[in-house]
């Protein structure tokens, strides 16, 4: 596996991304690039010198991925009568956002979920390095 500084914030936040953006990994530099779905993707624009292996596209987590992600957190839950409301909001139309919606009524709760995403991001985005022959380089 190859060593390379990444900025595993930004991988993080562009693997849970949904917003339609095109999120792209500089294996020469290790920098993440967004790019709108209209835009060029990255290099494709360069004069001279194209590398188009230079750019490792990054797709968000599938919907499934993320709805599971959020169903975990839930089995985390001590409160029933939240549990019972988010558990509805996975289960019906547009689940990721009803999902935050509801959170809101919850402010413990939601930082709850704000710590749980946090450590399961970082773990998906450094199986997503590995599945991609890259490590994060150590500080």
């Amino acid at each position: 596996m190859r060593p390379l500084t990444i900025d595993l914030p930004r991988l993080e936040a562009a693997l849970d991304d949904d917003s339609g953006n095109e999120h792209y990994l500089d294996l020469e530099t290790g920098g993440i690039f967004v790019a709108a779905p209209e835009d060029p993707v990255p290099g494709a624009m360069e004069k001279y010198d194209v590398q188009p292996d230079r750019y490792l596209p990054i797709d968000p987590l599938p919907t499934g991925e993320a709805v599971g992600m959020r169903e975990g957190f839930l089995f985390t839950l001590h409160d029933p009568h939240a549990h019972t409301v988010l558990s509805h909001a996975l289960a019906g139309r547009k689940p990721l956002r009803t999902f935050d919606y509801e959170l809101e009524k919850y402010p413990e709760i939601r930082q709850a979920w704000l710590d749980y995403r946090a450590v399961h991001l970082r773990e998906r985005a450094l199986e997503w390095l590995q599945e991609n022959g890259l490590e994060a380089a150590r500080r």
